[in-house]
């Protein structure tokens, strides 16, 4: 099973989803990781702040930030490979890199099936 590992910059908990003054970017990936989570993909995230041992031992990340700083998180690997750098990655690429099929929502509002209205 594809494992992917999240190295999030130093957060005030362990999603950063908290305070008063929260990043939407951090709400919509906290959401996209919990849908990956319930439908088998094997996510596991590390805070900075909270798990600096994680960084220095693993020698891709330790590079990674020697090269590039803190500034860069965060960094996405998947089966120990880097992936994405940066940004949080999205629905799409979560689903891909676990091999999950990603289902559209139904949309609301709709009657029928496409075709013509009930």
């Amino acid at each position: 099973m594809t494992t992917i590992q999240v190295f999030d910059p130093a957060l005030c908990c362990s999603t950063g989803v908290c305070g008063v003054e929260t990043d939407q970017a951090l709400v919509t990936f906290a959401a996209d990781v919990d849908w990956a989570k319930q439908n088998g993909a094997r996510i596991e995230r590390f805070n900075l702040a909270q798990e600096p041992m994680m960084f220095a031992e693993n020698a891709s990340v330790k590079g990674f930030l020697e090269r590039s700083g803190q500034e860069a998180l965060p960094l996405i690997l998947v089966d120990g490979e880097i992936a994405l750098a940066g940004r949080y990655p999205n629905r799409a690429e979560l689903a891909r890199w676990a091999g999950v099929k990603e289902v559209e929502e139904a949309k609301q509002g709709g009657c029928c099936s496409g075709t013509s209205c009930c």
